[in-house]
């Protein structure tokens, strides 16, 4: 017998949708050179991450990275037997998909450090590009755009798992993420959800460091 479970918090969901759309606005702004809104999702970019660094400490069973950061053999194991068809009994991130979540946060995490140090040596700069040299701060952006390109690849392969995951294994994993729910097995334990008003005090505060940051450099 299987039931509906909730299985991703809110603050998760959001977090995940919001990445998803400032990326596509950074990546257009910066295309299309509205620079004053690239450096906003970068902005918005870098205290999200902040929320979701702290989020992974304090918040749901489901968020937190001791939970779904398992060794990498297993993720290995895991990837060997992606061909094998059966229920999908998996609570929170799979072990190949926790790393997939960490190699993601790093990418998101450099890209936003080297645009805080990058320059365009026309009309725009980082808040930190004053506080080193020329040729450092050209090499922040050179290596700035170089990383978006990893971002892209890694959201390709992240695009292809999910299509993979629902033509070989019949896995859903679209609909949990905009949902909160999945059907498990009425016998399993629901995972810890934590409160909505602590997320949005970890969001405030790292809106806030961010802002700090911004304006006084």
């Amino acid at each position: 017998m299987r039931l509906s479970m909730r299985v991703w918090d809110a603050p998760i969901r959001l977090f995940h949708w919001a990445i998803v759309l400032l990326v596509a606005a950074s990546y257009v702004s910066a295309k299309t050179g509205a620079i004053r809104l690239h450096f906003i999702t970068g902005y918005a970019i870098m205290a999200l991450l902040l929320f979701r660094v702290v989020w992974g400490f304090v918040g749901s069973d489901t968020a937190r990275f001791r939970n779904f950061l398992t060794s990498p053999l297993k993720a290995f194991a895991h990837l060997a037997q992606f061909g094998r068809r059966e229920v999908d009994n998996q609570v929170g991130h799979n072990a190949a998909g926790g790393w997939m979540v960490l190699l993601m946060l790093l990418l998101l995490a450099v890209q936003v450090g080297l645009g805080l140090f990058s320059s365009d040596d026309i009309a725009s700069e980082g808040p930190l590009a004053k506080y080193v040299s020329d040729d450092a701060s050209e090499l922040a952006t050179h290596y700035h755009s170089l990383n978006f390109n990893l971002i892209l690849g890694v959201i390709g392969l992240h695009v292809l798992a999910i299509i993979a995951y629902a033509v070989v294994k019949r896995h859903d994993l679209v609909r949990p993420m905009i949902t909160g729910k999945k059907r498990m097995p009425a016998a399993m334990r629901a995972p810890r959800m934590a409160s909505p008003l602590l997320a949005l005090l970890v969001l405030a505060c790292a809106a806030g460091a961010v802002t700090l940051m911004v304006t006084n450099l």
